[in-house]
């Protein structure tokens, strides 16, 4: 199994009436500036390990589960939306750097609730790192009738059970789920992660650590107009790095392309993108190295 380099603690801290399991590495110092590492959909804290070992300064990381994955507690809703990430952020470091600006490294998910926070609170970023938060493709106001029926059948079969997540009968299935999502996934990182993705039940059947209504259609349209109101607001400089394997093409099917994407970060002030070679959507457990050695000088800058 994998052995870490550098071991995190947890740390649970109180959010917005919800109890947050936040993985901390490195500690704090005088001038050392907080990196606040956000995880992506249906994955967790713990997840920046690899990353976190590969880096040749010692930083004082911060990484939470957000609400409804690992071990931060679910709300009592039946449905998540991004405005309570961002709020559940913006209560985080006011715990972990009040009144001081952090760098901010999210994933997937994490990275395009990073962009957002970044630009509805810019005082409080210093350096900002996405690591492939694309977004999602463009909307029209045409759509919001059928989205709002499909978000409510979605409620209505989640509470008929009908979106349960797999369970699996070890932590080896766990691993093995996660080798077959990803093929560049060794052995030893599955073996690991495994044992932080899910946790067994009192039968030994091993659970995934994420709210299924994580699943639920979001009600509310992506409005691009919006979005770009907000990256135009970024005042932190911003590093978005892509794997060299186009993933939102093959997500999409042509309704949302990189091009796309790329002409959206044009919105940013500072902007500056890089790309990891040999690698998914999930660069962070793929070339961690390479990652590494792209933020720590951007960082330093």
């Amino acid at each position: 199994m994998y052995q870490p380099r550098r071991s995190f603690r947890d740390q649970f801290v109180a959010i917005r009436n919800l109890r947050y399991r936040v993985a901390v590495w490195g500690e704090p110092a005088p001038g050392k500036t907080p990196m606040v590492m956000v995880h992506g959909w249906m994955d967790v804290g713990a997840s920046w390990q690899f990353m976190v070992d590969a880096f040749e300064e010692d930083h004082y990381v911060i990484a939470p589960d957000w609400r409804g994955y690992g071990l931060t507690e679910s709300p009592p809703a039946d449905n998540y939306w991004f405005p309570d990430y961002l709020a559940d952020l913006d209560f985080l470091l006011d715990h972990y750097a009040p009144g001081a600006p952090v760098n901010l490294v999210g994933h997937s998910m994490g990275g395009n609730i990073a962009m957002l926070y970044a630009g509805s609170r810019p005082e409080r970023i210093r350096r900002l790192v996405n690591l492939e938060g694309f977004g999602m493709a463009a909307t029209r106001p045409s759509q919001a009738p059928k989205r709002y029926a499909k978000w409510m059948d979605e409620l209505k079969a989640l509470h008929r059970g009908d979106m349960a997540l797999k369970s699996y009968g070890s932590a080896d299935g766990v691993a093995q789920r996660l080798m077959k999502t990803n093929r560049r996934l060794g052995q030893d990182k599955a073996d690991w992660l495994a044992r932080h993705w899910a946790k067994p039940d009192a039968q030994g059947r091993w659970h995934i650590l994420g709210d299924v209504a994580h699943k639920i259609t979001n009600a509310n349209l992506y409005r691009v107009d919006e979005v770009l109101e907000i990256y135009k607001a970024i005042t932190a400089p911003v590093l978005a790095i892509e794997s060299d394997h186009d993933s939102l093409t093959q997500w999409w099917q042509g309704k949302f392309t990189l091009a796309e994407y790329h002409e959206r970060l044009n919105a940013v002030p500072d902007v500056r993108r890089a790309v990891v070679t040999d690698a998914g959507h999930m660069l962070h457990h793929d070339q961690p190295a390479q990652l590494a050695h792209l933020v720590e000088p951007f960082l330093a800058d």
